[in-house]
């Protein structure tokens, strides 16, 4: 992705999130050298990977495959293992109308998914063979805002604005808007999106950057390369 559209893309989604009441918490909008100003100081924030989180899955086609996300707050795996302190995360995300975020599941990590505002949120839903796997003639159960829900492979679930769904490891999901962009809430366990992501398909979870600008704020893939 060309970092031109990354910062395109980072001011169209604040101003999403703005018009549905949100608001970004101030270290969303560092430039790159007061990022590395306050490095010492918010370190659990570049450790945790909190911020910007813009990508194409490596397929070079953002709006058809892709999606817009800001980690908000993310806890401590030793904390989960030890089952005591910081075992949350939180994120928002976008998913624009007809964009897909491919079929994927988690290792550890379960899930509320929230429609936040706008169209509606479609939800593609497998269950997993006994080893775990992706499993196109199983189903499964899910709960929708409290209520036990069982599903059929491949089925398609809506979620309306303040609406949600909780998944767990194992249920395999894709989503996508239908009929227009949504801003989603994710409020889940401890999240590692380096090693948690397990897609159907082998992908790229980070997008390749083409830096033919300067970054307007830094995205999480970049922490390590800026920040140390």
């Amino acid at each position: 992705m060309k970092r031109s559209r990354i910062n395109q893309i980072m001011a169209e989604a604040d101003e999403m999130i703005r018009h549905y009441g949100f608001t970004l918490p101030p270290f969303a909008y560092w430039t790159p050298e007061e990022f590395k100003a306050r490095a010492g100081a918010a370190r659990h924030v570049i450790d945790a990977r909190c911020g910007w989180d813009i990508t194409d899955y490596g397929a070079g086609r953002y709006d058809e495959m892709g999606l817009f996300l800001f980690t908000l707050r993310n806890g401590v795996l030793g904390d989960l293992q030890r089952g005591g302190g910081m075992c949350y995360a939180e994120k928002l995300l976008i998913s624009k109308q007809d964009q897909l975020s491919p079929m994927h599941t988690h290792v550890i990590k379960a899930e509320d998914i929230i429609n936040r505002g706008g169209a509606t949120l479609l939800i593609e839903l497998f269950g997993s063979d006994d080893q775990g796997r992706f499993a196109e003639d199983r189903g499964g159960s899910i709960m929708c805002d409290g209520i036990r829900r069982d599903y059929s492979p491949g089925e398609k679930i809506g979620l309306a604005p303040g609406e949600s769904i909780t998944l767990m490891p194992g249920d395999w999901h894709a989503f996508w808007g239908e009929g227009g962009d949504v801003l989603v809430g994710e409020v889940s366990t401890v999240n590692d999106d380096e090693t948690d992501n397990i897609f159907r398909e082998p992908i790229g979870r980070f997008a390749e950057i083409d830096e033919d600008e300067a970054p307007t704020h830094l995205l999480v893939s970049d922490y390590r390369r800026w920040l140390g």
